[in-house]
């Protein structure tokens, strides 16, 4: 069933976060919302201490594909040098039933380049393990490296500005029949958030991909996709230090994407 999905996520994504509402021993405290978009990276590192827990849950309605993640940031040792993996279950079309399982995780070290009251720069390094099983179409069955440089800008008092660029090389891919190539892919985005207050946001993202995906015959074609990302974030805070950060928005395909749209949750504990 279609809506089996979204029960799912739901489950999954907001049972934490209401039994934490419905809570009378924590007191509320005044916390900004900081490194949660949805498709974008922000440039902002964890802070001296500060852990962070992200689950993020996106469905496709033209496709019945649905990817969720689940991201652990921690500051190693400080909070110039980040550390943090990315674990993702998914599923994808594989002709001609669907197929679901881990894909391939994600390794990540960013730095701290500059953060400024006006400005951040992060760069980050991935490698990206062949956990997935590409014979079904989970994974690319070789090691990957990706670069992305996430930049986030005060464009205002009340607006900020998250913009990313990057690229990916996983040398020796293999398709799902076990063909070998050598694939690339680049990805680039935008956002704008506007700070409603400190615990709630208002934000547009904009996400274009481009990846080449290897044919039964040993060629390459480029895949793309590109989306505009509206949506709302809200932050609980609490005494004992965690924020629990909830979200949702509507990811609408345009361009190569066009009528490829759904649905994106978010759930986020910081500490």
């Amino acid at each position: 069933m279609h809506s089996q999905p979204f029960l799912i996520a739901s489950i999954t994504l907001l049972a934490p976060f209401l039994l934490l509402t419905t809570s009378d021993s924590f007191a509320e405290e005044k916390k900004r919302i900081e490194d949660n978009s949805f498709l974008i990276e922000e440039a902002y590192n964890q802070e001296d201490g500060v852990i962070q827990y992200i689950q993020s849950f996106q469905y496709s309605k033209r496709t019945n594909e649905w990817l969720y993640t689940f991201t652990h940031e921690m500051p190693l040792p400080n909070q110039n040098h980040q550390f943090s993996y990315t674990v993702p279950i998914v599923r994808v079309s594989a002709d001609p039933t669907h197929q679901t399982g881990f894909g391939d995780i994600g390794i990540n070290y960013r730095y701290q380049l500059v953060k400024t009251d006006d400005w951040a720069l992060s760069p980050r390094l991935s490698i990206i393990l062949p956990t997935g099983k590409y014979r079904e179409s989970l994974g690319n069955g070789a090691m990957g490296y990706q670069v992305n440089i996430p930049l986030s800008v005060n464009l205002a008092e009340n607006w900020v500005s998250h913009w990313n660029a990057g690229t990916t090389y996983t040398p020796n891919a293999r398709e799902a029949s076990g063909v070998q190539a050598d694939i690339r892919g680049i990805n680039m985005g935008a956002s704008v958030v506007y700070l409603h207050s400190e615990t709630l946001n208002f934000l547009v993202e904009y996400a274009k991909t481009e990846n080449q995906v290897i044919q039964p015959d040993g060629s390459l074609v480029w895949e793309k996709s590109e989306f505009i990302n509206p949506g709302f974030r809200y932050a609980k805070n609490y005494a004992s230090g965690w924020q629990v950060v909830t979200g949702v928005s509507f990811p609408i395909g345009i361009g190569p994407s066009e009528n490829d749209n759904g649905i994106f949750l978010y759930l986020s504990f910081e500490k």
